[in-house]
């Protein structure tokens, strides 16, 4: 396995800029997801490792090795593409032990070698069929096998799980979490899909317009976003977010919104240079309960709709022009709620933004 660096990369397709001088590192035996939207240079930055795009500036490292303007199989790298890229004319044993062939390994050790590759991925009794006769999971599998049969130093995952269903998804995901585990491989894998990203990096680089906006370990980027981005990236549903008025008196910071109250916020630094120009208010579905009476932090709407998930309910209000709030309810019971809703919250779990959408720090950091 290897390290893998960025350093000054960009790149650029005629006027259009992509990627716009990036960089980062990632240590031996990581597994980073490089996490965005589509258009946001994850893909892009992915094709520069394997050799695939060659960056406009900057150097890409491996291992230590400036390996920028060498060919893709000199680099000891192995992936894995979205559709599979597996030959309909070649049995999976062929397609498994295709990256043994191109190397002149003889047929009978090359054969050997994908079937305890496939025997791993419990696709070894498969190995005599044709692509078009198995699933799509196995397809998976058969790729992945592709990329595991010649030991590599890093191994790319371009958005590997897309074509999967649901339950596929799943499986394949618990599947590669394990893999990880057990070989200790430098991984690096492209997704637009947060649960994917949070269930398998061991550090997320969130990417917005081809820059790297966070790159931490998931639960990390999941409490502490860096920006509102990246709150609205990441979550299912997303953190609330509520543009607030701020000021500072009497040694406290006060929070003003249309349907909310809560208490005055202790004040530091960053957040009282922050209050002239605005702020918004960040919360986690989760941390929203089903309000009383006397709860002194709430915010108060219009119910927009209340979807049972079973152990759980999504409870949507409305807030006029102000936008919507959504709370994550935990209850095994169904929630009987009127049209006028109120949901409090503990102020220990709200995040600040300034008014570019960057995080103000916590008190205390």
């Amino acid at each position: 396995m290897a390290t893998v660096e960025f350093q000054n990369v960009s790149k650029s397709f005629g006027s259009f800029l992509a990627v716009p001088d990036i960089s980062f590192s990632i240590n031996d035996g990581e597994f980073i997801c490089l996490l965005g939207p589509s258009g946001c240079g994850k893909t892009t930055s992915l094709r520069m490792i394997a050799g695939l795009e060659t960056p406009t500036s900057g150097k890409v490292m491996i291992g230590g090795h400036d390996v920028t303007h060498m060919h893709p199989k000199d680099r000891q790298i192995s992936m894995v593409f979205q559709d599979y890229a597996l030959y309909p004319h070649m049995t999976l044993a062929d397609n498994i032990a295709y990256p043994l062939k191109v190397r002149g390994q003889p047929l009978e050790e090359r054969h050997a070698r994908a079937k305890s590759v496939a025997d791993v991925l419990k696709i070894g009794d498969l190995l005599k069929r044709l692509p078009s006769q198995i699933s799509g999971g196995q397809q998976q599998r058969t790729s992945l096998a592709r990329a595991l049969v010649y030991p590599s130093q890093v191994y790319l995952f371009d958005e590997p799980l897309s074509n999967l269903d649901a339950k596929l998804r799943l499986e394949a995901r618990a599947f590669l979490n394990h893999l990880q585990r057990d070989m200790g491989m430098t991984a690096i894998y492209v997704t637009h899909d947060q649960a994917e990203a949070m269930a398998l990096a061991t550090r997320v680089a969130v990417m917005d317009k081809g820059r790297i906006v966070q790159f931490a370990p998931p639960m990390e980027i999941y409490r502490r976003p860096a920006t509102t981005f990246v709150a609205n990236f990441v979550g299912n549903p997303p953190m609330n977010l509520v543009p607030v008025e701020a000021m500072v008196a009497d040694g406290k910071l006060h929070l003003r919104a249309d349907g909310l109250t809560i208490e005055p916020l202790p004040v530091s630094d960053a957040n009282a240079t922050a209050a002239a120009a605005g702020m918004t208010l960040g919360i986690r579905p989760e941390h929203l309960r089903v309000g009383r009476v006397n709860d002194r932090n709430t915010i108060t709407g219009t119910l927009f709709a209340n979807e049972n998930m079973g152990p759980e309910s999504l409870v949507t209000m409305e807030r006029g022009s102000h936008g919507r709030v959504t709370a994550r309810i935990f209850t095994d019971e169904e929630v009987h709620m009127e049209q006028d809703v109120r949901l409090a919250f503990d102020a220990a779990h709200i995040t600040l933004f300034d008014s570019a959408g960057a995080r103000i720090p916590d008190v205390g950091e």
